[in-house]
């Protein structure tokens, strides 16, 4: 019989899509004081995986990850998820959000999104939050190979290099 053991701390990251810089500034300044200091941000990069934000966002969509220097207990991904659901509520006009934030952590086993959405590859988490293993670390080939459900961005071979990279500084950190 297996006893039940608290697993060890994950990277916290958060993806930012955007349009308008200024809802970037603001999101991540609210994120660093929800979160803590950044270890890691990547460079804005286009995307265009969907026209699915746009009339809500605007356009053209933006993306860039904040890695956190603190790492956190998994059981706290349900209550950042929903902190990221007030800090998209408190940049929203008119019901509309400028920014979309997912959280999510890294281990060194896989990559798990936070998400509202049930779905059957997805497992409750509590708070009306479900969680997702959106990447999966393949040691004999050392790199994260997509679930059948990830989304297509996160199955780009630069947001899996990024992934990578933020998994190498975590192994150093653990």
């Amino acid at each position: 019989m297996g006893k039940p053991a608290t697993p060890k701390p994950a990277l916290l990251f958060t993806g930012i899509l955007y349009s308008d810089k200024s809802y970037l500034s603001k999101a991540k300044e609210s994120l660093l004081s929800a979160f803590g200091a950044a270890l890691l941000e990547t460079p804005p990069v286009s995307w265009d995986y969907s026209e699915y934000y746009k009339e809500e966002i605007g356009s053209p969509i933006m993306r860039t990850f904040i890695f956190f220097k603190d790492l956190i207990n998994r059981s706290e991904i349900a209550n950042i998820k929903l902190r990221t659901n007030d800090i998209e509520t408190s940049l929203s006009i008119d019901g509309k959000r400028k920014v979309n934030l997912d959280p999510g952590y890294l281990t060194l086993a896989n990559v798990i999104l936070a998400t509202t959405k049930g779905y059957s590859h997805r497992i409750y988490l509590g708070k009306g939050i479900y969680g997702e293993v959106s990447l999966l670390y393949k040691e004999k080939d050392r790199t994260f190979i997509p679930h059948l459900f990830t989304y297509t961005d996160y199955q780009d071979k630069k947001c899996i290099e990024m992934f990578l990279k933020a998994r190498e500084i975590l192994k150093k950190l653990s």
